[in-house]
């Protein structure tokens, strides 16, 4: 079997070598064993590997975990459990179609506040429950009200409540940061929609496309249009490495 060292691996990669380094740390790939000068020794393994995460990572998506199930995948390669490597590709896949399923959502929901339309009442709900009902922490609700991104309501025994018009504006905030915008960026937007006399429309869609609600849900659709593809591509090179690898399995 042809072996790399260190340096080689990087050149095929199109990495530096101190980010092999970082990968065997990180357990992203194999333990590479060490030659009798000490060196390390890779092999093919190795390097369609690091090409497994060159592709895992390439699109940064961090909301529901799909960063960590990467992660997670990444390493049950380097660990030869192709079946766990699957099957988290399958999760990965499955939580890309709800995030589109959400932007898209979002992208109704402006629409409804530009038409003027609000929330029928009815909807209460706990922290812990809009925080589920949202995909996301509590303490990433709390986050927001601290920074002033909404205000919440209390009941009579001075719990906080979210109602319907506070779901949308959560569902919102959460695509917002999903597409990377900044905290700051996100309050001036919705500030525009608090501001009962000024008119919105410039604001949920500017002249500027990069500060536009609208432009941020379809750009994160078409990142994660891109996950989607790419995670079905290695879905094929993961049967691959296992067809070719799987008798040097250790």
């Amino acid at each position: 079997m042809k072996t790399y060292s260190t340096s080689e691996v990087a050149k095929v990669v199109g990495l530096h070598p101190n980010t092999i380094r970082r990968y065997e740390e990180w357990e992203l790939i194999p333990i590479p064993p060490r030659a009798e000068n000490g060196y390390r020794v890779f092999t093919d393994y190795h390097i369609e590997t690091i090409k497994i995460a060159q592709i895992a990572f390439q699109i940064e998506v961090l909301q529901s975990g799909l960063r960590i199930t990467m992660v997670d995948m990444v390493k049950a390669v380097a660990r030869y459990d192709f079946t766990e490597a699957q099957a988290l590709l399958d999760h990965y896949l499955n939580l890309v179609d709800q995030e589109i399923s959400d932007a898209n959502d979002v992208i109704h929901v402006v629409e409804e506040i530009l038409d003027g339309k609000t929330e029928e009442e009815g909807t209460c709900l706990t922290r812990s429950e809009a925080a589920e009902s949202l995909s996301v922490t509590s303490e990433a609700l709390r986050n927001w009200e601290r920074n002033g991104l909404l205000t919440i309501k209390r009941s009579k025994n001075n719990y906080r409540v979210y109602d319907g018009e506070d779901i949308k504006r959560l569902k919102i905030i959460r695509t917002l940061r999903s597409a990377k915008y900044s905290l700051a960026a996100i309050l001036r937007m919705l500030n525009a929609i608090d501001q009962e006399k000024q008119d919105i429309k410039p604001l949920l869609n500017p002249t500027d496309p990069d500060d536009s609600i609208l432009t941020a849900c379809d750009n994160l659709i078409v990142s994660l249009e891109k996950a989607k593809n790419n995670a079905s591509e290695l879905k094929q090179k993961v049967n691959t490495m296992q067809s070719r690898f799987f008798n040097n399995k250790k």
